[in-house]
């Protein structure tokens, strides 16, 4: 059924804009005026779900986590209030700041308007709903908890973001060193080295190795900076196709987790994400076998997602959790064995979430574990770096001095 994108006014004067599925602008029109509202502007808009064309809503600029996990812990707070689902989404759709999401949360209503379980509607929006948050509102509508799923799903999601940011505050200082070095470096390649040239050259003298392999450096800096950008591109490019194949990207996924301190942070990360993923999915009442089945999904790293995905195959032969985890050899011990422990007490939930948060906790600390190496190697880089250039400018300038001295 077609989709119509619609402006027009209420009888009191407020502006309406939304999304109907019509058969055509006429049955459409008639749609409205029969909510009566008088049709301003009514134009045809392809089905997302179609696929290709125009899509029914605007594409964000990316998902913002903090957000939706707001409009989540909102969501939930309207139903616990006993406010029904519609008219929660509307009190939703007059209080969001973005047009992107309001346009998103104006296609949701409509589709629950028109019968459609929430979960379905939200699966339309994968930009903004990935397959965990999906099966958890579906969870929560099948037991009849979706105001208690989203609160959780609200926790989870602000707690994910929080792990993130942590992360990312970090590593501000690390990349502020890395700008400041490569703007020096480009400073004195681009404006100091060529007047440097200008005065060696003028006196035909022999100049050190070092000094001749900067000159030769900087002119090509200067001169052919459009080949080495367009080498940079074409590498990067093709760095991004190897990682859209199935091959490219778990080996960039196997190389990541051995790299020397990077590789171990990334393990912890995801190690965390895993338990906490799973504990909550179990806690909102999905079964362990559909709960693996979305955790191998949603984690970011290929080895990971498919060791889980392998648990997830052994329990169907009747294994329990635990054991295929510690086979796995990418599971540290402690997290098989502490699986076992839940299994076994009946408190799964619990022992994963705290698993999650003592992972959390490791996060941080490899994290500032990591930037106290990486801080000094940045300094002492950029310390090299320009002490080569400014070693290579003086050696000639001393030479000349001296030859001035003999005469």
């Amino acid at each position: 059924m077609p989709t119509f994108e619609y402006k027009a006014v209420h009888e009191d004067g407020r502006d309406a804009v939304g999304l109907l599925n019509a058969d055509t602008a006429r049955d459409a029109r008639d749609r409205l005026r029969g909510q009566r509202l008088m049709v301003v502007d009514i134009r045809p808009v392809q089905d997302p779900a179609e696929g290709g064309g125009r899509r029914a809503f605007a594409l964000p600029r990316g998902r913002n986590v903090g957000e939706i996990a707001l409009i989540t812990r909102q969501l939930a707070t309207l139903l616990k209030a006993g406010i029904p689902l519609s008219e929660a989404l509307t009190a939703l759709v007059q209080q969001v700041e973005r047009e992107e999401t309001e346009k998103m949360l104006r296609d949701v209503r409509e589709k629950v308007l028109e019968g459609i379980p929430l979960g379905d509607a939200l699966a339309r929006h994968p930009l903004y709903f990935d397959t965990l948050y999906v099966s958890m509102v579906k969870a929560g509508e099948a037991s009849g908890n979706l105001d208690l799923i989203l609160k959780r799903l609200a926790d989870f999601t602000q707690r994910q973001a929080r792990v993130a940011g942590r992360v990312k505050a970090a590593l501000v200082y690390p990349a502020l060193i890395a700008v400041v070095a490569a703007a020096v470096v480009c400073f004195l390649m681009s404006f100091v080295v060529p007047k440097i040239e200008l005065i060696v050259t003028a006196q035909h003298h022999k100049l050190p190795l070092i000094t001749s392999s900067l000159i030769a450096v900087s002119r090509f800096l200067r001169n052919d900076w459009l080949f080495l950008l367009g080498g940079l591109a074409a590498a990067v490019l093709a760095g991004l196709a190897a990682l859209e194949t199935d091959r490219g990207r778990l080996f960039w996924d196997r190389f990541s987790l051995r790299l020397p301190l990077v590789g171990e942070l990334l393990k912890k990360q995801i190690i965390a994400r895993f338990a906490a993923t799973l504990s909550t999915l179990l806690a909102s009442g999905l079964p362990a076998l559909d709960a693996l089945k979305i955790v191998g999904q949603v984690l970011s790293n290929r080895v990971l997602s498919d060791t889980v995905n392998r648990v997830h195959d052994r329990i169907v032969e009747g294994a329990d959790i635990a054991t295929p985890l510690k086979e796995s050899g990418i599971f540290p011990p402690v997290v098989g064995y502490m699986i076992a422990v839940g299994e076994e007490s009946g408190q799964l939930e619990g022992i994963l979430n705290t698993l999650a948060e003592s992972y959390e906790e490791e996060v941080e600390v490899s994290t500032q574990k990591f930037l106290s190496v990486l801080e000094p190697v940045l300094i002492v880089a950029m310390a090299l770096v320009v002490g080569y250039i400014v070693l290579a400018m003086l050696l000639p300038i001393m030479d000349m001095l001296h030859g001035y001295r003999k005469h």
